[in-house]
């Protein structure tokens, strides 16, 4: 695995509020560019490969260091996806992805269906936050493997070092507040009066701070797996991916089926962590990339990964108490099969080095001083992620941060903010603390659900509908009230009857 804030944070994760314009005023926006730029005909194309899609796509420079007089520039790309229904008059949707790492053509690429509704009447605008995708990558390899200790630290230490030898000091301006002031420059380039906004977990963060800098430019907001501004990213980490297990864990205690199938759950799951406390044992299994022979050490940081990695998401957390229960049995390939597979689809959408730079600049250094508590020890990740960062971040340099960044947004634009109940990473206190400052809006958490609810039931329908009604609260959200997560496979051939 990609050893990082990917390993050490892995999501992601901000403040005055600024004053929306009256309601009248709301559709006075440009659907189409004032001063058009050359763009040219372009396919986005998925993250593995399985499809593309027509866009319009451009590039344009901007200061490496917005605060400078003079000095580099740097080009970044941007896509356009004009709207189906070409004549509207409904504001542009800026798509900002997460990570931190990921390029928005990779989100939308991987997800446009989810969009669709949206897509009749909006224009998609996607930006390649400045250190992913195609503007100015900021990559780097890590160590893939799930080692841990002084070995792992060192090896740690030797890719970071070799990571910004390659990439160089200016990494430091790779920093959401640079990011922020790339967007609201694109906004301007293209001649858009306001903008609606799409923020998907780290995404959040950049929205909030746009929100926070540029509200006035800013027509409606959609923050999904929400970073509350006044969290660092890290700290609590371990202690939200515990609870998402437990609720996993407690839901199918609720459940009769998976009660009944998998009753000596919890016993199951202490099984298997106190085995990968010292011990690692190498399990051979069909690989799920290619299917050849494969054998891998499974120890506790695989153990840790499977767990966490399967949490994120409703359809693969249907799956782990099944294999839970098949691994206290010692059958441990489909829990190794399933971080092996999860790891290597995301691991060539985040731009590592981009995220040091994030996370060691807005975050790290923000830490509390009792991050180490015991509570953390006793949470099945640890507190070894938190140890990679911090190895990572005395390293790595430290860029431009505002200093309202940690504050809490106050805000009138209206806003849909979405949460997972079982979010390990965002979890839905976060989204409730944001919400708290806006006078404007609507939170909506599903029940069962994990990170992320762009394509989750009715919600894309419900998203479409906030940006056309202008007003959180005219929201039907009675589409929710039949809304069940994924049930719990009780075989692998799937659930019960």
């Amino acid at each position: 695995m990609q050893r990082s804030a990917l390993t050490a944070v892995a999501v992601l994760g901000i403040a005055a509020g600024a004053a929306a314009a009256p309601a009248h005023a709301l559709r006075a926006v440009t659907a189409t560019p004032t001063a058009p730029t050359a763009l040219h005909d372009c396919r986005l194309r998925h993250p593995l490969g399985l499809y593309s899609l027509p866009a319009r796509c451009g590039r344009f420079e901007v200061p490496l260091d917005h605060a400078a007089r003079g000095g580099r520039r740097i080009a970044l790309r941007y896509a356009i996806v004009p709207p189906i229904e070409r004549q509207t008059a409904a504001a542009p949707l800026f798509v900002l992805a997460g990570g931190p790492g990921q390029s928005a053509t990779d989100l939308y690429a991987s997800a446009a269906a989810a969009f669709a509704a949206i897509h009749r009447s909006h224009a998609i605008v996607l930006l390649d936050q400045r250190g992913t995708g195609g503007s100015q990558p900021q990559d780097c390899a890590y160590p893939q493997d799930f080692t841990r200790g002084a070995a792992a630290l060192a090896e740690i230490t030797a890719a970071t070092r070799s990571c910004l030898a390659k990439l160089g000091p200016d990494v430091r301006f790779y920093t959401t507040e640079e990011a922020v002031a790339d967007l609201d420059a694109l906004r301007r380039h293209l001649g858009y009066a306001r903008v609606d906004l799409y923020g998907a977990s780290y995404g959040t963060r950049v929205a909030i701070e746009y929100l926070r800098l540029h509200g006035a430019a800013v027509h409606a907001a959609i923050l999904d797996g929400v970073v509350d501004p006044t969290q660092p990213l890290g700290p609590t980490t371990p202690l939200d991916g515990q609870r998402a297990l437990d609720l996993i864990v407690a839901r199918c205690a609720e459940t009769r089926d998976c009660a009944t199938r998998f009753a000596e759950l919890p016993r199951d799951l202490t099984t298997l962590r106190q085995r990968f406390g010292p011990d690692t044992v190498e399990v051979s299994l069909d690989d799920p990339t290619d299917g050849e022979p494969l054998t891998v050490p499974f120890s506790r940081d695989l153990l840790a990964a499977a767990l966490r990695l399967m949490s994120y998401d409703g359809r693969s957390a249907a799956l782990l108490p099944l294999f839970i229960h098949e691994g206290a049995k010692g059958r441990l390939q489909p829990l190794a099969a399933q971080a092996l597979l999860t790891v290597r689809r995301v691991e060539g959408q985040i731009a590592i080095g981009m995220q040091n730079s994030v996370v060691c600049s807005e975050d790290e250094p923000f830490f509390p001083a009792d991050v180490d508590s015991p509570a953390v020890e006793a949470s099945y990740l640890g507190s070894e992620q938190l140890d990679a960062l911090r190895r990572i971040c005395a390293i790595w340099p430290r860029g431009p941060v505002d200093p309202l960044l940690h504050a809490p947004l106050r805000s009138d634009v209206p806003t849909l903010l979405l949460a997972g109940e079982d979010d390990p990473v965002t979890p839905p206190a976060w989204a409730r603390a944001v919400a708290a400052g806006l006078s404007r809006h609507r939170l909506l958490v599903l029940a069962g659900e994990g990170h992320g609810q762009l394509a989750t039931g009715c919600v894309p329908k419900l998203m479409a509908d906030f940006l056309r009604l202008e007003e959180p609260e005219r929201i039907d959200v009675r589409c929710l009230s039949t809304h069940r997560p994924v049930p719990f496979f009780l075989a692998p051939t799937g659930p019960g009857p």
